[in-house]
């Protein structure tokens, strides 16, 4: 009797925290459907919900998120929470510029009269996506606290969590659906905390239970320290640099090119030579131009440079940025989205005024320990990206010692062309598909959506490429 009596308790217990995630889940989120967008003509073609939900005590932390559902089969596919990079960048990015149902019109926008139009590879046609402004500050999501603004790794990604656990209590349709966590560039430090946080609550029994399946990360970053080392190797290989020029550096610096001992004096005169040579090259894709006033150093993805699609013109980037910019602040657009008055006074699509705090060093060790779990992996890389190269992601997953399953060899588009080269690795749970977008960039779906488009559509579908 005992016995019966116990697991009564412990049965009582769940359902009581069940009902108190439940409560407050409708408490602290609030969302509303959008049917049309200034600048673009007639009711959007597919369904859009915007929304905030509250995470952390008293809901002090509203996340400002976006909401696309699948343009196929809802109910069947899977549900994708994406993270734009930065960090501090609004998911809006992600959105309009790589991965979501529109891109701004730039051959008939001007600054005074900014158009839509859609993007025939959005991943919204294979996906649920949900694109969410993290961490706080970043984009509409704001902190009912000046102290609220405060961030970091850590801290962003059990935001995340928290988030993504009331957004599916409040959306109970979507709980059975396989959830993959996403993001690209700063992101690849973040996505893997929130898969261990994912992991971890279902394995101690959290309510809710998320299906989580696995996660998708392209360019990066993993440990900042060996994926910028790795750019010498890359540029060596992609002949920015002559042989000469790249053994005299290794050799002088030890293969270590970033902090570098001062009074190394014979490394410090390799690497001005290396920088006299790549300097001026775009690190965002080695073949395009390099925009002036640029950080080449940085990380963060305002200094890069890019094309504006459809690709008739070649632009820097933030030629591209300034419509966001533009068309996020007009008054009617933010009516539109539902953003609530008062908590924003100016949108910007990064804020580099946050003080974040870069904590956390590097997440390969994450990913060693997901090999244990059933999981499934994809990691993509534009291949002429500098930023991240392509070489710093693969010898990290080399790293992980899993057994390969499908050796190197190209991926095709759909019209059968080379598309990239992928190798799959696998144990007895995990699965891990590494995959090279050809002629690819840091953001590898705005430079080549087509081809990005295929590899997410046959890798949900199958996994194999």
């Amino acid at each position: 009797m005992r016995r019966s009596s116990n697991i009564n308790c412990l049965s009582l217990q769940k359902v009581s925290r069940w009902f108190l995630f439940l409560l407050l889940s409708h408490t602290a989120s609030s969302q509303s459907i959008i049917k049309k967008l200034p600048g673009f003509s007639g009711d959007l073609p597919f369904n859009l919900e915007t929304g905030y939900v509250g995470v952390g005590d008293l809901d002090d932390f509203q996340l400002y998120y976006y909401f696309i559902e699948s343009e196929r089969s809802p109910e069947n596919d899977p549900l994708l929470l994406w993270l734009t990079g930065g960090p501090c960048c609004s998911s809006f990015s992600g959105l309009v510029y790589e991965i979501g149902p529109l891109f701004f019109n730039y051959a008939n926008s001007t600054e005074n009269s900014i158009t839509l139009e859609l993007n025939p590879y959005s991943w919204t046609k294979v996906a649920n996506i949900i694109f969410i402004d993290a961490p706080v500050g970043t984009g509409f999501s704001y902190s009912k606290s000046s102290q609220g603004y405060q961030s970091n790794d850590i801290l962003y990604a059990s935001q995340a969590y928290e988030f993504l656990q009331k957004w599916l209590m409040a959306h109970p349709k979507f709980m059975k659906n396989s959830l993959y966590i996403g993001g690209d560039s700063y992101s690849g430090k973040i996505v893997p905390l929130i898969v261990q946080k994912v992991s971890h609550g279902s394995e101690a029994g959290s309510q809710p239970v998320l299906n989580l399946k696995g996660y998708v990360l392209g360019n990066p970053l993993t440990y900042l320290k060996q994926d910028f080392n790795y750019r010498v190797e890359y540029a060596n290989r992609m002949a920015l640099l002559s042989d000469t020029i790249y053994k005299s550096a290794k050799r002088n610096c030890k293969g270590n090119y970033v902090d570098v001992d001062p009074n190394n004096q014979l490394c410090l005169n390799a690497l001005k030579i290396v920088d006299k040579c790549v300097g001026k090259v775009s690190l965002e894709h080695i073949l395009l131009p390099n925009c002036h006033g640029t950080d080449l150093n940085s990380f963060v993805e305002d200094s890069v440079t890019d094309f504006a699609a459809p690709y008739e013109q070649q632009k820097c980037k933030n030629d591209r940025r300034k419509f966001s910019n533009i068309w996020m602040n007009y008054i009617d657009v933010q009516k539109a989205l539902k953003i609530r008055e008062g908590t924003k006074t100016a949108w910007a699509r990064c804020n580099r005024t946050l003080p974040y705090i870069y904590g956390y060093e590097s997440s390969i060790g994450l990913h060693r320990n997901f090999t244990h779990k059933f999981l499934r992996a994809l990691i993509y890389s534009g291949d002429h990206d500098m930023t991240i190269p392509y070489l710093s992601t693969h010898a990290w997953i080399k790293s992980l010692h899993l057994g390969i399953e499908d050796d190197w060899r190209p991926w095709f588009s759909d019209d059968d062309q080379v598309a990239g080269y992928t190798i799959r690795y696998a144990n007895e749970k995990y699965h891990l598909t590494f995959a090279t977008i050809k002629g690819g960039a840091h953001t590898a779906p705005e430079f080549n959506p087509q081809e990005c488009f295929a590899m997410i559509s046959r890798w949900f579908a199958s996994f194999i490429l």
